[in-house]
Order: structure tokens, then C-alpha cells, then sequence
């Protein structure tokens, strides 16, 4: 089956540039103009991946992110941001959001296209979580990785994809500390060029969810984090 690419961008040329490509090399390329369009899109094909511009009328693409992301149809979608702000702030910003890429305008098609396999690829490879079972119980806390779901003192809590990712290989893993470089490869992938802090502020975010279980996740100073035995 054909994957299934959304590509949102408000200037038509590219959004027609990027289409010829991706077609060539056999994907299917629905387009969107605005931040928009692109999350009623998203919320009815669920595309293999969204293409996002970050300067657009309507809702930027800082605004389109978050709102797949908080939308639990569309929030395990891969997020590519590729725009012509080329900032270390924007490009962390947009990685906090839960991108999954992030990419500089202007771009070879080629390296564009080699760009999306990657992430493709990526996106159907589950992170290394420590064996056949689904579901990680631990107290209070339930993880179910059949169908990204997490419970604590059996209420469901929403967890965006990279949170869940984070907080699903540390549960599985118990005791083992991972470095942040270590949470970074394994989550995020070595094709993504982000900061340590990264990993700081989604540990963080997963804690606040936590609750009173907060204190599962152990900071092990100087070196990264584990999960209590």
C-alpha cells in the first residue's frame, strides 16, 4: 500500500514541487495551504506523514503541530517541519512540539526525498522496549504499547508520541540508565540534530502527567535517567 504523504505549505510552487517528487518516487501527496486545512485533512485521511511549513496565514505550523499532537487521531502521525527559518530557537521549539524532523529551506528534492524514507522507516521501527509484552504495569501506572495508551490509578492520560516513546523504553527497561544521548538516538534517531535539554523538558512534561508517580523516573546526575526497580 501506498503511503500517504500531507504536504502544507502556502506557497503553491513548492507544495507542486514537492508533489512531483514525492510521486516520482511512488507516494501518494494530498496538499493543505493552511495550518487549518492541514489538521481537518489529517483528522480524515491520517496521512503517513505531515510535510509543515512554518509561516503560513490562518495558524502557523508552531500552532498546527501542537494541535495534532494534542489530538489523539492525529497525534502519532510523524511531523516533518520544513521551512526557511533556520534558527536553533525555532528548530527547538518545533522538536519540543513532538516534530520528528526538522529541515532548512532551500533543500535538494533528492535530499528531501531521502529525508522521508528515513522517517518513514523510522516511524514503523518501535523503539528497543524490552520484550513481546504490550502492557508495562508498575503500581499505579499501566502502559500499553499496542495502542499508545497510558493509564495512572486507572485513569487515561493523553501522551504525545515522543513522551509516550520516552516514557515506554524507560518503564520497559527497568534500572537501566539511559543517557540523554543514549533517549536521543533511540527516540528521536540520529538523522535529527537536537539538544540534550530536549530530553530534559519531555521528562519533565511526563512527570508533571505522573502525578504522585512522579518519582519513577530517576535523575541520575551527571549521566541521564532511569526507571525505579
Amino acid at each position: 500500500m501506498k503511503k500517504n504523504i500531507l504536504v502544507v505549505d502556502d506557497e503553491r510552487d513548492i507544495v507542486d514541487l514537492i508533489r512531483y517528487n514525492l510521486q516520482k518516487e511512488g507516494y501518494e501527496v494530498s496538499a493543505a495551504y493552511n495550518g487549518k486545512e492541514a489538521l481537518e485533512k489529517a483528522a480524515a485521511a491520517s496521512p503517513d506523514l505531515v510535510i509543515l511549513d512554518l509561516m503560513m496565514p490562518v495558524m502557523d505550523g508552531f500552532d498546527t503541530c501542537r494541535q495534532l499532537r494534542a489530538n489523539p487521531g492525529t497525534a502519532r502521525i510523524p511531523v516533518m517541519f520544513l521551512t526557511a527559518r533556520g534558527s536553533e530557537v525555532d528548530e527547538v521549539v518545533g522538536l519540543e512540539l513532538g516534530a520528528d524532523d526538522y529541515i532548512h529551506k532551500p533543500i535538494s528534492p533528492r535530499k528531501l526525498v531521502a529525508r522521508v524514507k528515513t522517517l518513514l522507516r523510522r516511524a514503523v521501527i518501535q523503539p528497543d522496549d524490552g520484550g513481546e509484552h504490550p502492557v508495562i504495569k508498575t503500581g499505579k501506572l499501566e502502559i500499553n504499547r499496542s495502542n499508545y495508551t497510558v493509564k495512572v490509578a486507572k485513569k487515561e492520560i493523553f501522551f504525545p508520541k515522543k513522551e509516550f516513546e520516552l516514557l515506554a523504553l524507560l518503564a520497559a527497561n527497568k534500572g537501566k540508565v539511559y543517557s540523554r544521548e543514549m533517549l536521543l538516538n533511540s527516540i528521536w534517531g540520529t538523522e535529527v540534530v537536537v539538544i540534550d535539554r530536549t530530553v530534559d523538558v519531555h521528562i519533565r512534561k511526563i512527570r508533571e502527567k505522573l502525578g504522585d508517580d512522579a518519582n519513577l523516573i530517576e535523575t541520575v546526575k551527571g549521566v541521564g535517567y532511569r526507571f525505579r526497580e
